[in-house]
């Protein structure tokens, strides 16, 4: 794999104290929901080539991805070398597809959640994913929203919370958690150093942190000019096994 200087920030803890504070003057929950829904509306897609840092009880390690992503439901990776792709990653809304060049090995598996976290190593479903690597907080409808400070917030089912803060001088989601019942992170993300777009301001450097006791990861990415609502080939999300190459289930791949 190419190394790379991305730095796998740590994301603030959870501003739960800010919950209980009044909402910034002139600020409601509707307003925020509404910011929510524009933003969801104005990303669609996404191409880019992009450097990842990745942290995990694996260890920690660097490389070069190139990124294709069409919501609802699409996205392609390929992680690079001088050489070219060492791996490949097609997901739509019924397959996931990994094929390893250097290996001859193609994996084959339905989009699933499990399937998705084999690759990745963070917990997302296939929704969640095309959501934040568009660049947006992975939150899936505008029901249950209460406003505390410059933060929406609102329980989850089984005694967690989910909160995304805000960056009101720019009107943007700034980050995201979702917190277990004992009120820690268990998944959190964080949006930086937003640029301008034909479609809004976009966040160049996304970070996703999945703390599970010893299970902890995190991975960075910083994206290069990224192009966002550009049309994408739907060939493009779909790998045809290549002649000549070993196929397996994907749950031959550890988790």
């Amino acid at each position: 794999m190419v190394g790379c200087s991305t730095a796998a920030r740590q994301i603030p803890s959870p501003p739960q104290l800010e919950l209980e504070q009044p909402p910034v003057t002139g600020w409601t929950a509707d307003k925020l929901v509404g910011i929510l829904s524009q933003r969801d509306r104005q990303f669609q897609s996404l191409r880019a080539l992009a450097s990842v840092s990745y942290r995990g009880p694996e260890g920690t390690q660097g490389f070069q991805e190139a990124v294709l992503v069409q919501r609802p439901d699409k996205v392609r990776l390929e992680t690079l070398s001088l050489l070219g792709a060492i791996l490949i990653i097609t997901v739509n809304g019924d397959e996931i597809v990994g094929f390893h060049p250097r290996e001859r090995l193609y994996l084959r598996g339905k989009s699933t959640k499990e399937n998705l976290y084999r690759y990745t190593g963070i917990p997302f479903e296939l929704q969640e994913m095309t959501r934040l690597l568009a660049g947006l907080p992975p939150v899936m409808d505008s029901s249950g929203w209460r406003i505390g400070g410059h933060s929406l917030y609102r329980e989850l089912d089984g005694g967690g919370k989910e909160i995304v803060v805000f960056d009101l001088a720019r009107e943007i989601p700034v980050r995201w958690y979702r917190l277990g019942p004992d009120g820690n992170a268990e998944l959190s993300a964080a949006f930086e150093n937003f640029s301008s777009t034909s479609a809004g301001l976009f966040p160049s450097n996304i970070t996703l942190e999945a703390a599970a006791a010893a299970q902890k990861r995190s991975l960075a990415i910083v994206y290069q000019e990224p192009e966002v609502n550009v049309e994408i080939a739907p060939s493009l999300f779909d790998q045809e096994k290549p002649p000549n190459v070993k196929e397996a289930p994907i749950e031959a791949l550890a988790r």
